[in-house]
């Protein structure tokens, strides 16, 4: 019997950005996902999320690749095709982070209900998986919203993490007159403010 060795890892990238995000690259290709999670008759708070990746040195990344699922407004994923055709929401977007000028993701989406967990509801939250060269396999973090501190309070998840650590994980909300309600989360990989990351 031959022995072989097992497949070296790889780090991600950095070709990936274009081969998941075609059409916002002006490939002649369909996306499979988009930046958007809920279309305009979605039920729901209608929200922007809106960031930015940094690496280790406080370099925005201009080629990182992220991945966001989260429930709908009422604490539920789409049963179905049929169920998102009706609802207008995916729970699922996929953005790249090098055809905004600032390096930006911008999701489109509603903000999401609490969920049921065993030991207590989860607040309202967004998983998302970062993608982008240097690293050797996706980093998985979250989302939580600084208008919920009740809930952000009960969250099982959010107080498994180390109290000063916590802020890194709440987007910041933003109103405009006569604009969409922004929540503002920007990703530090690496450094003294570096994002919690979960190992999933």
């Amino acid at each position: 019997m031959t022995t072989l060795k097992q497949t070296p890892s790889q780090t991600v990238g950095p070709y990936f950005a274009y081969g998941l995000c075609p059409q916002q690259y002006n490939y002649d290709l369909k996306s499979l996902f988009t930046p958007t999670i809920a279309a305009p008759h979605a039920a729901g708070e209608h929200v922007l999320l809106v960031g930015r990746v940094f690496d280790g040195d406080g370099n925005v990344v201009s080629d990182a690749v992220l991945e966001f699922t989260q429930v709908d407004s009422a604490g539920r994923f789409p049963a179905s095709r049929a169920d998102i055709a009706q609802t207008g929401f995916t729970g699922f977007a996929r953005v790249g982070t090098g055809t905004d000028a600032q390096h930006r993701f911008v999701v489109e989406t509603v903000k999401p209900g609490r969920t049921a967990a065993a030991d207590n509801d989860e607040a309202p939250h967004v998983n998302v998986t970062v993608m982008m060269r240097g690293i050797l396999t996706h980093a998985f973090t979250r989302v939580y919203f600084d208008d919920e501190a009740a809930a952000n309070a009960a969250d099982p998840v959010l107080n498994a993490v180390p109290a000063e650590r916590r802020a890194t994980l709440v987007a910041k909300r933003e109103t405009q007159p006569g604009g969409p309600t922004i929540y503002r989360f920007d990703i530090r990989m690496q450094g003294p403010d570096e994002t919690v990351f979960f190992d999933v």
